[in-house]
């Protein structure tokens, strides 16, 4: 369902929302229904008087009492529109219409039938009617009828529906406003209950992230009780990852040790053959290189700050090149620091300077700079630079765009390697004015 919201909030606010508009619209249901039924029986209270009046004025024959009708008539004028009916066997006074007209039935909820009768309940029958008079005014009516010597005497009265469904218009307005007011109160209240109750997942989110940025080593587990599980599962996550980084670096280690005698054996017995020497320094290159990527894919080392650790490989760096006289500058805020391990961090910036340095034509420059979770440490030279075509293949294992001087084709290599194990990548670019301008992203 594209339109249903993703989120869990989201989600749980749209079942609040849905679930009090229908509370809302049934309440204003049945809080109209219960008043229309009160209002009705107001009237039919008064209707019911008003058949009392006019059967009181029929005597035990079925004759009208004209006299006594009269005496009542002030009472029957409850308003415009307002009719009565008394049909007798032998004669028929007031509204005949209520007698013709077509009538429906008032619904059972409606009714009210229990009306009080006349004093001498002759077989009598009362019924609640609604109907239209032929000149349109819709009507509210109660019928009563009884049985007398000679046949059966109505009396119906009725008033307009108007006076019903008035007070209920009337009652309307503030019964929509208040259910209005009631709705925004419930929707504060389902905000400000989402809120506090998703609190502790937004908690758990961010303790994930320092836990994931290496801040914190493992989570709080005094969790809600929905949450308290889930806190254990990453703690045990978080425990598995550190051994398989501390068991990765064993290896790591082991291999490396395994293999230096070897091969420092292996070399001193080549040094008098220049091929085979190049040979046995390439396997070595290559050993390197692999540990390496043993290490940056073991895990997540902890923090190394990054001005110090450049301001030395720039000193070694330069050192190595002081046959050339170039010119190896650095500047790094002494805030920064990455993800990284020492040796990974080492190996990955003193490849790329030591790459700089020996094509520069008289100037390194070595910078650093934040942007959010990620730091750009960028390596700019002033040599001749690697043509766009060839960049992307200058990071492939053992290629060398310039076969000049030592080197066997794995700096490049070894640098994007370690920075796309931990997340970042490698760039190179062409420096304005000429030279390699080559930019890692390293997570902070």
């Amino acid at each position: 369902m594209t339109w249903w919201p993703r989120s869990i909030g989201g989600r749980l606010a749209a079942l609040s929302a849905l679930a009090t508009i229908v509370a809302l619209a049934i309440a204003g249901w049945a809080i109209t229904g219960v008043l229309e039924r009160f209002v009705t029986r107001g009237i039919d209270q008064r209707l019911d008087a008003q058949i009392a009046l006019l059967a009181s004025t029929i005597g035990a024959d079925g004759r009208i009492d004209a006299q006594r009708l009269r005496s009542h008539r002030g009472l029957l004028t409850m308003g415009r529109d307002w009719r009565w009916l008394i049909r007798t066997p032998r004669e028929t006074l007031g509204d005949g219409e209520l007698a013709t007209m077509t009538m429906r039935s008032v619904p059972r909820h409606h009714r009210r039938d229990d009306g009080p009768p006349p004093p001498d309940d002759r077989d009598a029958a009362l019924t609640p009617l609604d109907g239209i008079a032929a000149d349109g005014i819709d009507l509210h009516a109660r019928r009563y009828l009884f049985a007398v010597p000679g046949g059966v005497v109505t009396i119906a009265v009725a008033a307009p529906r108007a006076v019903i469904a008035r007070p209920i218009r009337e009652a309307m307005t503030p019964l929509l406003l208040a259910l209005v007011i009631l709705g925004a109160l419930l929707a504060a209240a389902a905000w400000l209950q989402l809120r506090i109750g998703l609190r502790p997942l937004r908690a758990l989110r961010d303790a994930v992230a320092a836990l994931r940025a290496g801040a914190i080593d493992r989570i709080d587990e005094d969790q809600p009780s929905e949450l308290r599980p889930l806190a254990t599962e990453l703690n045990a996550l978080a425990a598995d990852t550190q051994a398989s980084l501390a068991a990765a670096r064993l290896s790591a280690a082991n291999l490396a040790h395994a293999l230096k005698t070897p091969v420092a054996t292996l070399a001193l017995a080549v040094a008098d053959d220049p091929v085979r020497r190049r040979q046995v320094e390439r396997i070595d290159a290559t050993i390197r290189h692999h540990l390496g990527r043993a290490r940056a894919s073991a895990g997540r080392p902890p923090a190394t700050p990054l001005a110090p650790a450049i301001a030395d490989l720039c000193e070694v760096v330069a050192r190595l090149h002081a046959d050339r006289g170039i010119d190896i500058g650095h500047d790094i805020p002494s805030d920064l620091a990455v993800r990284l391990d020492a040796h990974d961090l080492d190996e990955l910036a003193g490849n790329l300077i030591d790459n700089a340095a020996r094509h520069a034509s008289t100037r390194v420059d070595v910078t650093a700079m934040r942007d959010g979770r990620t730091i750009a440490l960028r390596v700019v030279d002033d040599g001749p630079g690697i043509p766009a075509i060839d960049r992307i293949r200058a990071t492939e294992a053992g290629v060398r765009l310039d076969e000049r001087g030592d080197g066997h084709g794995f700096g490049l290599t070894i640098v994007r390697d370690i920075v796309a194990l931990h997340g970042g990548a490698l760039m190179l670019d062409e420096t304005p004015g000429g030279g390699l301008t080559a930019t890692v992203t390293l997570p902070a």
